[in-house]
């Protein structure tokens, strides 16, 4: 795993494949959060990804006889949120200062500033496009495992 500084990870979080990912500065891993880096994964810097997200580069090919595996990576853009329960599936982009809600199902690429919510996830808002600043910050009182 390419690990920056500054990446908060709680308990009880899964990863398939460390080596396929890479995750940049001031990232926060929430609880019982799945990362998949068997085709590549890359979140960007000062992302929050929330409570039991969940995060695939891998996935059957159901029109094999075998259920072969089939996927591509997936990238997430810097200060995007990842709400809780969400999901999303292969080859997906997730832009910039983009927010997935909670319990969405992403199966095609969203917007930078954009907000997408349902099953399948639509957009249903739109973001201001600020200079954020939020992120890992080194007083925090909330404990941490990296």
């Amino acid at each position: 795993m390419n690990l920056a500084p500054n990446v908060r990870f709680y308990q009880g979080f899964h990863i398939r494949n460390p080596k396929g990912i890479t995750i940049n500065d001031g990232v926060s891993i929430g609880p019982r959060v799945l990362l998949d880096g068997r085709k590549g994964l890359i979140i960007g810097k000062n992302v929050v990804i929330a409570y039991e997200a969940i995060i695939w580069t891998l996935n059957h090919d159901y029109n094999d006889i075998y259920f072969a595996g089939k996927g591509s990576s997936v990238t997430i853009g810097d200060y995007a949120w990842i709400c809780c329960r969400s999901i999303i599936l292969p080859g997906i982009t997730i832009g910039e200062g983009a927010v997935v809600a909670s319990g969405a199902i992403v199966t095609k690429d969203v917007p930078p500033y954009t907000i997408v919510g349902g099953t399948p996830a639509k957009i249903i808002g739109y973001r201001e496009k600020k200079a954020y600043s939020y992120g890992y910050h080194k007083n925090s009182s909330i404990e941490y495992f990296v």
